[in-house]
């Protein structure tokens, strides 16, 4: 797969889209399939005022991995979780959020450090099918191989009047290197905190609706869903804070 990533695309149309202002956060996904819950059972939706806002994973059964820019303008009194439930709207359980944590690294215009935790008011009742943990890779672990296949999923929007994101749904991509990455929106645009994953073709990603749900390889959260210039856009990977590079903090925080 990864002779797929020879990237050829039309950076001057590119570099000047990203030099518009880099980029809207990404929220839904794209040309993927309907999942249970039970597939992905570390996946939460995020809710301000009940309505569905962003994605986020279960990392202890007090805590959910989120991205910075779904919350770093918000209190917590008004946001609540949705576990254990494959639809948006129903089902599963409910905690209210108690605490957000932001990482102090956090710079909204470029996306650097797009990391938040979620402290809950009431821990999550774990159990073997519908709400489970998910583990992370240790501080500065390598990361995936270009080419290696991740699992996106959420409730974002579909492009697709026919596919409902009022179900969970997720899709493959594989994993772009970082150099490739940078080649698409520039050397300044991608730190060693975020991971990109896309196809060069288009046709599947996340989008508006997925921002702070899991990437996940191999059962690691290696991923937080960021943004993107569009979604599932030709030669536009989606790009995701890098767990591997935030996890001493996380550990700090939430002692998970």
């Amino acid at each position: 797969m990864a002779n797929r990533f020879v990237l050829c695309f039309s950076l001057v149309v590119v570099a000047a889209t990203a030099a518009s202002g880099l980029v809207a956060p990404k929220r839904q996904i794209v040309g993927g399939f309907p999942v249970d819950i039970s597939e992905i059972p570390y996946q939460v939706l995020l809710r301000h005022n009940g309505s569905a806002l962003c994605g986020g994973s279960i990392i202890s059964p007090d805590w959910i991995l989120t991205a910075a820019h779904c919350v770093h303008h918000l209190t917590s009194d008004r946001l609540t979780i949705r576990a254990g439930s494959s639809f948006k709207t129903w089902g599963g359980v409910i905690r209210q959020v108690s605490r957000i944590v932001v990482h102090p690294n956090y710079v909204h215009s470029t996306k650097e450090s797009d990391c938040a935790l979620l402290e809950l008011e009431e821990p999550l009742v774990l159990n073997d099918s519908t709400i489970m943990t998910i583990d992370m890779p240790e501080q500065d672990e390598e990361d995936p191989v270009q080419g290696s296949r991740a699992i996106v999923s959420g409730w974002g929007r579909t492009k697709n009047r026919l596919e409902s994101n009022l179900i969970l749904r997720a899709t493959f991509l594989p994993i772009v290197s970082r150099n490739n990455c940078r080649r698409v929106y520039g050397s300044n645009s991608i730190t060693d905190r975020m991971l990109c994953a896309g196809f060069i073709d288009g046709g599947h990603d996340s989008c508006q609706g997925d921002s702070g749900g899991p990437l996940v390889v191999d059962d690691l959260l290696v991923g937080i869903v960021s943004f993107a210039i569009g979604c599932a856009e030709p030669g536009l990977p989606g790009v995701n804070a890098r767990v591997s590079a935030l996890r001493d903090w996380i550990r700090e925080v939430s002692n998970v």
